[in-house]
């Protein structure tokens, strides 16, 4: 028989609780309630046949707390009239918190909800969205608060995160919440005092206006004296740079960093996985012909996808069917493939993404560029070098 317990009604509530129903109607104003649960209740069948399990269930619908229950009439032929349970309903907010035992964590919710009205009306709609995850950040929310304060006071203060001076927070506590205050400070500051190009955690220092630690650049390139040599510049003074060099190498694999053949009009860079961001204003990689060199997986060639969307003459380099193949007792498996769409891909190197995605030739196969025989590199960059 499978009638609705006292525990599968409170635990109705509780989805809502979960879900973050319940706070959020403290900041929406929405009317949740009453409220009328689910309730299967016995069938005039099953009150006559099974009048001794159904007694004891009445019963313990009918003393459930903070619930207001409404008895339907059965006429039983030999006890007689009796009352059942055929509705519950919960008629306020703080009914359903009694029930759930979350009266002390919404009087918590409460007084932070009070303090950013006063404070920062112009957050509560991430309160609204994310009141569990506000209500985590109880002890922390007043600090957080400050830091938008602060931005308010300074927009686009141009000085490191170690240098914002607020009584009793630290950078590392802006760092951490990182997440969180990129929300607040969306909703808070002036849509111009922000760099909507910069985005995630990484983007944090140069959406709001923070000066960030320069992105470096290594890379290897045979200097005038025909000594091959190993620099690392930040990303503005490569810019500046303007090497005599016709072709660029970007490879991800520091050893074949170190280990390509180099010849005086060429230079390598060693790669930073998907950031390339530091490359954009380096307007003299648009006269070099540059070739990238990356892993053949789904990932290499979504690197090799972000690449040609910012430099759209990028070639990629032994990264297609047939490296594959002579190496296939070299093949390796990707943890975490993406199958996201390319659109900067060529014919051939789609058609060997869409077989990776697929996993025709095996469940997510990879061949890491390291593994490839250092004979077949030598060869490919004589091939390069003919055309």
């Amino acid at each position: 028989m499978k009638w609705t317990t006292p525990s599968d009604l409170i635990a109705q509530l509780h989805k809502l609780w979960e879900r973050g129903d319940l706070l959020a109607s403290t900041v929406t104003g929405a009317s949740l309630f009453p409220r009328r649960l689910l309730l299967k209740s016995p069938s005039s069948t099953e009150l006559s046949g099974h009048f001794d399990a159904a007694r004891t269930w009445i019963a313990a619908i009918n003393t459930l707390p903070h619930c207001r229950v409404v008895q339907r009439t059965f006429r039983h032929p030999v006890l007689g009239t009796n009352s059942v349970p055929d509705a519950v309903w919960i008629d306020r907010l703080d009914d359903a918190l009694l029930l759930l035992d979350k009266h002390r964590d919404a009087r918590r919710f409460g007084a932070l909800l009070d303090q950013t009205r006063a404070r920062q009306p112009a957050v509560l709609p991430w309160l609204a969205l994310r009141p569990l995850q506000a209500l985590a950040l109880h002890d922390e929310w007043p600090h957080l608060l400050a830091v938008v304060d602060w931005m308010q006071a300074h927009p686009r203060p141009e000085r490191y995160l170690r240098q914002v001076d607020i009584a009793g927070i630290h950078s590392k506590f802006i760092e951490a919440h990182r997440g969180v205050l990129g929300a607040l400070l969306d909703l808070a500051l002036p849509a111009q005092t922000i760099d909507a190009a910069a985005t995630g955690n990484a983007g944090f220092a140069r959406r709001y206006g923070f000066r960030d630690k320069p992105l470096r650049i290594r890379f290897r390139l045979i200097d005038q004296a025909g000594l091959d040599t190993d620099i690392t510049l930040d990303g503005a003074s490569f810019a500046r740079l303007d090497p005599p060099v016709t072709r660029v190498f970007i490879t991800e694999n520091e050893i074949n960093f170190l280990s390509l053949p180099l010849a005086r009009d060429s230079m390598v860079l060693f790669g930073a996985g998907y950031g390339f961001d530091v490359l954009r204003e380096n307007n003299w990689l648009t006269r070099c012909r540059l070739i990238y060199w990356g892993d053949i997986d789904t990932h290499g060639f979504a690197i090799l996808d972000q690449l040609r969307s910012q430099f759209a003459h990028v070639e990629s380099l032994m990264m297609d069917h047939a490296t594959l193949l002579a190496f296939a007792t070299q093949w390796g498996k990707e943890d975490t493939p993406t199958r996201r769409e390319l659109p900067h891909l060529q014919l051939n190197e789609r058609a060997l993404y869409d077989m990776l995605c697929d996993n025709r030739l095996g469940q997510n196969v990879r061949l890491e560029q390291e593994r490839i025989g250092f004979g077949w590199v030598e060869s490919a960059l004589t091939a390069l070098a003919g055309d």
